[in-house]
């Protein structure tokens, strides 16, 4: 429930209501709206830091080579050691096809071998996924 709250607020803080007929459509090609997954990684203590290197060193660009596209990242303020973020894809099949070609990625499973050197880092994933309403400013 407070994951789905924090991203009423940040959706609707970033994304501002719009008329109708101002909303955005979905990308070229896609027949319909995007679907959206809202992730929260809780670390074991003390290693965001480590999770945030892999993030911002490798996953990132391989969740875009396997076409997810990256909406944000946020650190709750009152909770250490979680990262919650927004992906957005075509069809919840889509999503599906890209998680599976990410785990089978060989720089994938490079990147985390190496940050894990030192010890695990995720110690909980959670995902939901998410359709647009028909008055979402972010479609």
């Amino acid at each position: 429930m407070l994951r789905i709250a924090i991203l009423g607020l940040l959706l609707g803080a970033v994304f501002p209501v719009l008329a109708e007929d101002e909303k955005p459509k979905s990308p070229a090609g896609a027949s319909g709206p995007r679907v959206f997954e809202l992730r929260t990684y809780t670390t074991h203590e003390g290693r965001l830091g480590a999770l945030n290197t892999r993030f911002r060193d490798h996953t990132c660009r391989l969740f875009q080579k396997h076409g997810m596209e990256l909406i944000g990242f946020w650190t709750p303020r009152d909770e250490k050691d979680k990262l919650v973020y927004i992906l957005a894809y075509p069809s919840r099949e889509a999503a599906e096809a890209s998680w599976k070609a990410f785990h089978a990625d060989p720089d994938w499973q490079k990147a985390k071998a190496a940050s894990e050197a030192d010890g695990p880092i995720v110690k909980r994933v959670e995902s939901v996924y998410l359709d647009p309403t028909g008055y979402s400013a972010i479609r």
